[in-house]
């Protein structure tokens, strides 16, 4: 069964060697995100670094000329800004690009997970090395991650000025103030671009803060600041569909990863097991907010379908008549606005969930469930190339709910780096009418096994027969 695939509207900050075409992304180093199956994600999604691009793209227009304010704020921060660029070990050719800055008077550099994300998932084959305003560089240690925020902290061989500070007491932003983005735009140069905090965004599944002006890949991990030089929060994305709306990590979540690495006694020498308690605890977190209460159930003519509208998931409809009128199908589908970025080639953390009601007047029966069976699409839904996830393991049968008869394709993937974690996708297509047929669709990425049968049980239970004829 074809169902649209909802493309992140976000795009990381950041200068990659290959760029990822989603509506949102993370404001990558200079690589792009691609969005794996069935987890690719809707619509916020820090996107990865992109290989140094062109200044010719209109996504990635020029930075405005800065103001007399932020003249002053720049010329005052450039000395604790940097440049965090991933290398292969074998060559030491750029992979990625991103920016960060230095905190207090230490050697420690707050930026973007997605910045530092090829380090941390493959750390024998990539290195971190930074660059300062003043063309001096050197080696990155990786010190701690926070994947479910986007955020790393990462120790380097020189000591900050003291510009960029997080007191315990955070700056109170007030709707429409001025805030400046800071950071190396197109792997170009380091600049500030000016704009205005617009509030908190709710409908990533963690808070992020909306900034109204332009970021440019590259400049994901770099500070926005007040104009009296606070951190308000961290770069990270944008979308992709829209003008100058970008998005900020609130600076609270650099507090707590700080105090992580202040109580450590020494960096993990393997960041992947952290990296899957952190996807664990998310997933518990996601489904039980999913299933908190019943799905909600909506009627597509005589049938009737789980969906789920909250913050964090949005719904879509659309009634299309196919091929000279010889069929008709209306599609449903919702999905989770954003996903945990794992790494250039994984996203995971996502719930969607799509709806084909398709009948005739014109087909006989024969032809119209040749139809449906091409609809369905049983058999693609992976093979064991994928490098993050094993080959899907499925089971078919033919089932009943309460009120409706269904056949049913159950496929589970385990990840293959990340002990514990699974995709689960869940065909269904009634079997109750020789001219029409409801076909149902369930992707549940980076989740528990028990908590993914628990979302599928759910699903399969909700669907049944008795809306609208």
């Amino acid at each position: 069964m074809k169902f649209a695939t909802f493309a992140l509207l976000l795009t990381c900050f950041g200068v990659a060697a290959a760029t990822a075409a989603q509506s949102v992304s993370p404001i990558k180093p200079l690589p792009a995100v691609a969005a794996p199956p069935p987890a690719a994600v809707p619509a916020a999604v820090p996107a990865t670094p992109a290989a140094p691009a062109t200044p010719a793209a209109e996504d990635d227009a020029a930075l405005p000329p800065p103001s007399t304010a932020a003249q002053k704020l720049y010329s005052a921060a450039r000395s604790d800004l940097l440049q965090i660029r991933m290398l292969l070990k074998n060559g030491r050719s750029q992979s990625s690009v991103g920016s960060g800055f230095m905190v207090g008077t230490s050697n420690l550099v707050l930026t973007n997970y997605h910045v530092v994300s090829q380090m941390a998932i493959d750390p024998d084959v990539y290195v971190g090395e930074f660059l300062d305003t003043d063309g001096k560089s050197g080696p990155v240690e990786l010190l701690a991650v926070d994947v479910l925020h986007d955020l790393a902290v990462v120790r380097v061989k020189r000591q900050g000025t003291g510009f960029f500070t997080i007191p315990e007491r955070l700056a109170r932003l007030t709707q429409g103030q001025y805030l400046y983005s800071l950071g190396n735009p197109l792997d170009l140069g380091f600049a500030i671009s000016e704009g205005a905090y617009n509030g908190v965004i709710t409908r990533s599944f963690y808070d992020q803060l909306m900034f109204t002006g332009p970021i440019n890949s590259g400049m994901s991990g770099g500070p926005s600041v007040t104009g009296e030089g606070a951190v308000a929060g961290v770069n990270v994305s944008k979308r992709r569909d829209g003008e100058l709306v970008s998005f900020l990590v609130p600076i609270r979540y650099a507090q707590e990863l700080l105090k992580k690495v202040a109580a450590q006694t020494a960096a993990p020498k393997d960041f992947n097991p952290l990296i899957g308690q952190q996807l664990l605890a998310h997933q518990k977190a996601m489904i039980d907010r999913l299933l908190d209460k019943p799905l909600d159930i909506k009627s597509m003519g005589p049938y009737t379908v789980p969906v789920r509208e909250s913050d964090q998931v949005r719904c879509w409809g659309r009634s299309n008549v196919k091929a000279q009128a010889t069929f008709t199908a209306d599609t449903m589908a919702c999905a989770m606005e954003s996903a945990i970025y794992v790494s250039e080639s994984q996203q995971t953390g996502h719930v969607s969930m799509t709806h084909q009601y398709v009948r005739t007047t014109s087909l006989d029966a024969l032809r119209f469930s040749a139809l449906a069976s091409t609809l369905f699409m049983a058999d693609n839904l992976g093979n064991s190339k994928d490098g993050h996830l094993t080959a899907p393991t499925c089971t078919e049968s033919f089932v009943k709910t309460r009120t409706l008869p269904l056949r049913a394709v159950s496929c589970v993937r385990a990840y293959r780096k990340f002990a514990g974690l699974y995709n689960f996708t869940l065909l269904t297509a009634s079997t109750d009418d020789a001219k029409a047929s409801l076909q149902s669709r369930l992707d549940v990425a980076g989740v528990s096994y028990d908590n993914g049968m628990r979302t599928t049980r759910a699903f399969l239970q909700a669907l049944g027969r008795g809306g609208k004829q």
